[in-house]
């Protein structure tokens, strides 16, 4: 079985599937990347690391010259201002991105999944990844914005007679990421940092104040008995296990004096005295605490969901459990937006019949529309997924203590072996009440741009939060995105650090269904209209998403790098108008050229 790229690479190579027949750049504009032709080599573990830092100056060739590669990759004039193309060096590829009369040498892959960055957007000084939206610095390879931990390679760039030479380590080609450096702990320092939750916001904290210089105390304390890890990937590879979607390792965490505190569950928060209580009776003391609790899945309050093969998906062991039990039997899925899509996605090929149901019309209807939702509906159909929708689940009915039907607002009964919840989730912030910590009546963490709630000292990230986006004119949201908690706990570690660097990023998501993958970039609540462009049967399309005159969001499917390039153009603070993509799916496009080229 091939799954999509969001399956780890020991499964899969999905970059390959993504490359080959379906992730093409559109080419209208005539100024769009040059196609990759990459072969793909599987993603490396998230522990391993290169050699040194990514901005230490690379060694000139006599100094390892077994793993030193060096030669002209191309003319000056192959490339315009703005330009990026993949060019062969070695046994390897690099990327070299020009901007005005600057060359920069990258590792041509991003770090995240691996996909091939030739196929995503250049601006202002970063690359951003077509697929999940990553950004790196094309002077230092630094990753800048998310998702993902590491950055890229960065290599010596030399240009003479306009002639562009690159310089770089053979393993460094071989490698598309890079560890920045961390300090460790100082004895000499009484600063002491608690992060609640295993999420990726919680890695990505910890993680910059190491790379940062802090050297007080670092405690990760979260409720599950595994590290933290990938967990987007559940729905999509349900029989992967914990150890194979870790973000980091033990060994990684133990070099970087990071504490993991495992089966830990708060209880509560004393700002007062600076503590934090967990389940067992135990107390950690902080003099900064970042609370990225994430959140809990909802469950409805409805006959039946006592018993057994009665499931909400939220850890390994779960997604582990539903494809094991899944095989060969009927499975009824309540909710059709990411997680109950995702689910029938995997479990379609195995279960003996996959039906979902839903209050509304077609999945995703909230966010993506009816157009782009029939899409995805047909999609599932196609795969011999059964749709119920604008009715509720009245209640689960069983036998000896195990589900046996589903029975509909209609009382339309489904035979019912295995019943998944994918009602959304509610934010896991009890334990804050009463602690001083401000809360909204849904129990979100009202939050500044540096993520810093009403308690000075007192940070939180992540599914949690209302944070001011920018896009938006600062308006608190919440948004619960894997990209957006990565930059979340960049920004909490840098208000620790007493860094005035607010939160600046553009929301940008992914979905995946039967080795498709949806990408989406922007703040589309509320939006009134939809315009899309391309062929929705075939499916290759982009739509946008807009709200009176202003275009405020997209979606595409095999319509790279459409998607990356208008994140690009927001993060930028330019405005998309209605009007500009009434007619043709690029009417824009000349905004950002104009933002690639160096003044």
């Amino acid at each position: 079985n091939t799954v999509e790229e969001e399956v780890t690479a020991e499964e899969t190579k999905p970059e390959q599937t993504e490359d080959s027949d379906k992730e093409e750049p559109d080419n209208r504009t005539g100024e769009l990347v040059q196609q990759a032709a990459v072969s793909v080599e599987s993603e490396q573990n998230p522990e391993e690391s290169v050699d040194k830092p990514e901005d230490e100056p690379e060694p000139e060739p006599e100094e390892d010259m077994a793993d030193t590669v060096s030669g002209v990759v191309c003319n000056e004039s192959d490339l315009k201002d703005g330009d990026m193309k993949e060019f062969d060096l070695g046994e390897g590829k690099v990327l070299i991105v020009r901007e005005g009369s600057e060359f920069y040498a990258l590792g041509t892959k991003c770090s995240h999944y691996g996909a091939p960055l030739v196929n995503g957007s250049h601006c202002k000084g970063r690359v951003r990844c077509p697929w999940h939206g990553a950004c790196f610095s094309v002077k230092t390879g630094d990753i800048e914005d998310f998702p993902g931990l590491d950055s890229i390679p960065k290599f010596k760039v030399e240009v003479d007679g306009g002639k562009v030479k690159v310089t770089a380590k053979k393993s460094a080609l071989a490698d598309p990421k890079v560890q920045r450096t961390m300090c460790k702990a100082s004895k000499s320092s009484n600063k002491k940092v608690l992060i609640i939750g295993g999420g990726p916001s919680s890695v990505k904290c910890a993680e910059t104040l190491r790379q940062e210089g802090f050297t007080g105390e670092i405690t990760i304390a979260t409720q599950e008995n595994n590290l933290p890890y990938d967990r987007p990937k559940l729905s999509k590879a349900m029989d992967i296990t914990a150890d194979k979607i870790a973000l980091r390792n033990a060994d990684f965490y133990s070099k970087a004096d990071i504490t993991i505190l495992k089966q830990k569950q708060a209880t509560a928060v004393d700002v007062s005295n600076k503590t934090v209580t967990f389940q067992d009776g135990s107390s950690v003391p902080y003099t900064s605490l970042v609370i990225a609790t994430g959140g809990r899945p909802r469950m409805l309050p409805i006959p039946g969901t006592d018993l057994q093969n009665v499931y909400q998906l939220r850890t390994p062991e779960d997604a582990n459990q539903i494809a094991e039990r899944a095989a060969g039997k009927n499975v009824v899925i309540i909710g059709s937006s990411f997680i109950g899509m995702e689910v029938a996605s995997a479990l379609a090929g195995t279960a003996t019949s996959v039906s979902v149901v839903d209050i509304i019309k077609v999945p995703f209807q909230l966010v993506l529309g009816e157009k782009v939702g029939s899409v995805l509906q047909k999609m599932h159909e196609d795969n011999g997924v059964k749709f119920f929708f604008e009715r509720g689940i009245k209640e689960f009915v069983g036998s000896d203590g195990k589900v046996t039907e589903a029975v509909l607002s209609d009382d339309t009964r489904l035979p019912a072996d295995l019943c998944i919840m994918g009602v959304g989730v509610v934010p896991a912030t009890d334990f804050i009440k009463g602690s001083g910590v401000e809360m909204t009546d849904r129990g979100f963490l009202p939050v500044n741009k540096m993520m810093q709630t009403n308690q000075p000292d007192v940070y939180a990230t992540g599914d949690i939060v209302e944070f001011p986006l920018f896009s938006v004119g600062d308006k608190n949201v919440n948004i619960q995105h894997w990209q957006m908690a990565h930059a979340h706990g960049k920004t909490a570690a840098l208000g620790i650090l007493g860094k005035d660097e607010p939160i600046r990023s553009v929301p940008f998501f992914w979905t995946v269904q039967y080795k498709k993958s949806i990408r989406y970039t922007g703040y589309g609540p509320g939006y009134d209209d939809v315009i899309v462009h391309g062929d929705l049967d075939a499916p290759k399309f982009i739509a946008y998403y807009t709200k009176g005159d202003e275009v405020i969001a997209a979606a595409s499917l095999n319509f790279d790098p459409y998607v990356a390039r208008l994140a690009d153009l927001m993060l930028a603070g330019e405005k998309v108008l209605k009007s500009e993509v009434q007619s043709s799916a690029d009417g824009w496009m000349s905004k950002f050229e104009k933002l690639t080229i160096k003044a």
